[in-house]
């Protein structure tokens, strides 16, 4: 399929706002038709199932789900798989029933590029005194740093793709590293589930968790983040919901039971909506033949040509934190300059969509861009001073 023809899946989105270049795809990427049945047949089901839709949410959509985690990430393990609402109310459960090995406060090795939703967590929990922060800076080094000072931490956090500058971190050694009894480590997927083939395969799920969604290039949209668990860690989250004992509701009462496998990190009643969306965007995906290497490198050949066309303006001289070099690779082009925050605005101003972390500008192009729209950028990019 080239790259033009790929518009098509997402006319809703892209004719919504005909004039608009959106070129965020890393941000908030544009959701495709397919997204849009998705939500249609999860009012549906509840318009006819009513109370019965919760046999087949968790006996049909929510397995469904699973199994496209399991199948992207690599680990052939569906069951390994939970669902939540965002991240970060994943980051709450785990971190709450992480074995303390050093007393009262949880000590965290992190880096200092994390996304904002463990960045500011972590923040105020040192903050309050209940856990010990030490940050990491992302340089070539940062796993061998982590592994070496892993015995003396009881979580490891760390970000697979860095949100802010594309850079792409070796996450195997560190997650060899986790027990069950600790340390544990934490991969945040923010940026690589969809974006990287395969980021979680072989035994990384077997010693650590891995946080991801459907926000990003999942193209599910908000409301299907999910963490894959490695088996025997945590087998009962002192914050606990009722969903983790679903299929147990015969115990006795006073018995506080948990799932055997990642449902115990579960929490309580949900919109299931955003896995409608997500399961009907992988059916898109797979009906067309789209698979993440594919649009990886379709993205690749249309970083190559923008780094190109914009070489000779403004933009191109600013310093390109996450050049192309033919490993995998963001699915955003990350610019640092003092002038970044101001090119952004300019941008804007001429509906043309692209996001700014700090001095860092950041450009993503996803399935639905082309050529045309790469030539497009190139003139708005003459503007800039």
């Amino acid at each position: 399929m080239t790259s033009s023809s790929s518009k098509s899946l997402f006319s809703k989105s892209l004719s919504a706002a005909p004039d608009r270049l959106h070129l965020a795809a890393h941000s908030h990427h544009l959701w495709p038709d397919a997204s849009f049945a998705g939500q249609v047949e999860a009012w549906d089901d509840a318009a006819r199932l009513a109370d019965r839709k919760w046999d087949r949410i968790m006996g049909e959509v929510w397995p469904e789900a699973q199994r496209h985690v399991a199948d992207e990430l690599g680990t052939g393990n569906p069951g390994a798989v939970v669902f939540a609402g965002n991240t970060h109310d994943l980051l709450i459960r785990l971190a709450a029933a992480c074995p303390r090995r050093g007393g009262q406060a949880l000590r965290v090795l992190t880096t200092e590029g994390e996304f904002h939703s463990a960045r500011r967590q972590l923040a105020r929990w040192e903050e309050s005194g209940e856990a010990v922060v030490t940050r990491l800076t992302v340089t070539d080094d940062l796993p061998a740093q982590m592994i070496a000072a892993a015995a003396d931490h009881d979580l490891l956090f760390v970000s697979q793709l860095m949100f802010g500058t594309g850079t792409l971190v070796d996450v195997a050694g560190i997650a060899a590293v986790g027990r069950a009894d600790g340390p544990w480590v934490v991969v945040d997927g923010y940026h690589s589930f969809m974006g990287i083939e395969q980021p979680f395969g072989g035994t990384l799920g077997e010693t650590a968790f891995f946080f991801g969604g459907g926000y990003k290039y999942a193209m599910a949209g908000e409301g299907c983040s999910f963490m894959h668990c490695p088996p025997g860690f945590g087998p009962r989250p002192p914050i606990t919901g009722w969903y983790a004992e679903f299929d147990e509701l015969d115990l006795a009462p006073g018995q506080v039971g948990y799932a055997p496998d990642a449902m115990r990190f579960m929490g309580a009643t949900f919109d299931a909506s955003g896995l409608y969306r997500f399961n009907a965007a992988r059916r898109m995906l797979d009906d067309e033949g789209l698979t993440t290497a594919k649009i990886s490198a379709q993205v690749a050949q249309l970083q190559a040509r923008l780094v190109e066309v914009i070489a000779a303006t403004a933009l191109g001289e600013a310093t390109l934190l996450n050049p192309i070099d033919g490993r995998p690779h963001a699915r955003f082009l990350a610019w640092r300059s003092p002038r970044a925050a101001a090119w952004q605005a300019d941008l804007a101003t001429q509906d043309c969509i692209t996001d700014v972390r700090g001095d860092v500008l950041r450009i993503g192009i996803g399935l639905y861009h082309d050529e045309r729209d790469i030539d497009s950028f190139a003139l708005l990019a003459k503007t800039l001073t």
